[in-house]
């Protein structure tokens, strides 16, 4: 039963589009994680340049966005990722949609032939349970940097190997 779910969630995933911006800044919103006034800057590009490798993803329910992902290349690497900004709208969080988005990330860049994603979080209490998201999700911790964001707030880097060699 948990793989047609998992199927038929996966089905809502798509593309972002210039109309959902303003239902994706609720979602941000209402994590109270992430600025929000943030999203216009980081998704120019990608709406714009038709030859963008970022990623911009979200999971509709009922015709509404409900999640937000996005994702681009690190640069001077070769087939390696990171997810800046995942996101679910706060009353649907802990139902699986986040790891759903997650599933669908890691097989659209394997059949890309990517090799590695990233995932960068604050250290701070606050985003403990994203961070045990993260490992739930088989990431491993791979770094520390501390006082990255600002004094006294770390830089937790985890770590996912996308094809097996």
């Amino acid at each position: 039963m948990l793989g047609i779910l998992n199927y038929y969630i996966m089905e809502l995933i798509r593309n972002i589009e210039k109309k959902d911006i303003p239902q994706l800044k609720i979602v941000i919103d209402s994590t109270g994680l992430f600025p929000s006034e943030l999203l216009d800057d980081m998704i120019a590009d990608y709406l714009t340049n038709p030859n963008s490798s970022d990623i911009w993803l979200t999971l509709e329910l009922d015709g509404t966005p409900v999640v937000i992902a996005y994702c681009a290349p690190e640069r001077l690497t070769s087939g390696t990722y990171n997810v800046y900004l995942i996101a679910v709208l706060k009353e649907h969080q802990g139902k699986g949609l986040g790891a759903s988005m997650m599933q669908h990330i890691e097989q659209l860049l394997k059949e890309q032939g990517h090799r590695i994603l990233l995932v960068e979080t604050s250290g701070l209490p606050e985003f403990e349970l994203t961070r045990r998201f993260y490992d739930k999700s088989n990431y491993q911790r791979e770094a520390v940097i501390r006082e990255f964001y600002q004094k006294g707030e770390d830089k937790i880097v985890f770590w996912k190997k996308l094809q097996d060699e």
